[in-house]
């Protein structure tokens, strides 16, 4: 066992000073309203990698549509996808509904209730149990997430790399001291809003924070240097170009191999451009690749830029025209030739469902005009 980072006494203090802060200042957020522990999974998944208001907003549409782990467990991957269309980290639907099938083969109707438990299901990490457990079970256990991170290491005057065993163990040692016997997912959540509206990573606010007299960075002038922040990584740069291939009034879509980077998702056929080539080749070389067709690329539509967590993409749409055949699934999955009004059905990834929006409000709902006045 580590050794315990604070004097017992003062554990304690901080512990109810902690408290008292929830009660008065805590964020009002729905899924602090429910004892519903699928409720309270379903919230701290999706809080993973996605802005709060985002949360809130989603949260209630997703359990509208999935409202137990029956229903989760018995709903198709394409539908989980779809209503998680948009919040990104598309790992994340796929596991929860991974873990739902888990525990109904099993025989079970609801969560197991500790961490140890939580942990073996798919898509639990460690923060994700221990958040479940306490807030949902009362076990006391500490749900050391990035805000936690921070709080702790500052609180500590903690100058290590929060990434090394060593560092974690005496910030975890620290949260579980800080941890109710009564009311652990309380503590947690109060940590948790802590680093989330004061305790913030560049201008902390810690002159009405409850842990301020205690604060070892604060006392040494090193509240906004800590935690230690790993060097910055250069992001890679991708061109990408893909196709809104047309027959008749339908577009070409395939999806995307389950193994993959947004696996289960569905696309405009395209991919990364070559050294020498120029777009509108890399067009057409990606959509034979991935479904044996033959295009004319007939004119540009649309550029936007993306980000993903280890890379960015410039993407560049072509209005194409299919040649003869049948799309096959080459480097994609079940590529089809979709009506316009039947693209709603189908999740696509964040993108996409940009270049689809540019497309509605481009008015373009049909097959661009070629030299000579004929459609595609």
């Amino acid at each position: 066992m580590p050794q315990r980072p604070l004097a017992t006494a003062l554990a304690g203090r901080l512990r109810r000073r902690l408290l008292e802060w929830y009660a008065r200042h805590g964020r009002s957020l729905p899924w602090r309203a429910t004892r519903d522990p699928y409720a309270i999974w379903i919230s701290e998944v999706m809080l993973q990698q996605t802005r709060v208001e985002t949360a809130r907003e989603r949260w209630p549409r997703f359990l509208t549509r999935f409202p137990d782990l029956r229903a989760l467990a018995d709903a198709t991957e394409q539908a989980v996808l779809k209503e998680w269309e948009g919040l990104g980290y598309y790992a994340r639907a796929r596991n929860l509904r991974r873990a739902a099938r888990a525990l109904v083969a099993a025989g079970r109707e609801r969560l197991p209730q500790t961490a140890a438990d939580l942990a073996r299901l798919p898509g639990f990490g460690a923060y994700t149990a221990a958040a479940v457990a306490s807030i949902a079970f009362g076990e006391r256990v500490p749900a050391l997430d990035g805000n936690l991170v921070r709080v702790l290491a500052r609180l500590l005057g903690e100058r290590g790399d929060p990434r090394r065993a060593a560092v974690r163990a005496r910030l975890s040692a620290a949260a579980g001291q800080l941890l109710s016997t009564r009311r652990p997912g309380d503590s947690n959540q109060a940590l948790m809003d802590l680093g989330a509206t004061l305790c913030l990573p560049r201008r902390p606010r810690c002159e009405p924070c409850p842990l301020r007299a205690a604060c070892r960075a604060r006392a040494l002038g090193l509240a906004a240097r800590l935690p230690r922040r790993p060097a910055r990584r250069h992001l890679a740069h991708h061109h990408v170009a893909a196709g809104l291939v047309w027959r008749g009034g339908r577009l070409l879509i395939a999806r995307r191999p389950g193994d993959a980077l947004l696996g289960g998702l569905w696309e405009f056929p395209g991919g990364k451009r070559r050294v020498g080539e120029t777009l509108a080749q890399a067009c057409r070389r990606e959509v034979r690749e991935e479904t044996g067709l033959d295009v004319t690329v007939r004119a540009p539509f649309l550029r936007l830029a993306h980000a993903y967590s280890h890379f960015r993409i410039t993407l560049h749409l072509f209005h194409c025209e299919a040649g003869p055949g049948r799309p096959r699934p080459l480097g994609c999955e079940a590529p089809r030739f979709v009506a316009l009004d039947e693209l709603g059905r189908y999740p696509f990834p964040r993108a996409n469902q940009k270049a689809l929006e540019a497309l509605r409000r481009s008015g373009v709902w049909r097959p661009p005009v070629r030299a000579g006045g004929r459609r595609a």
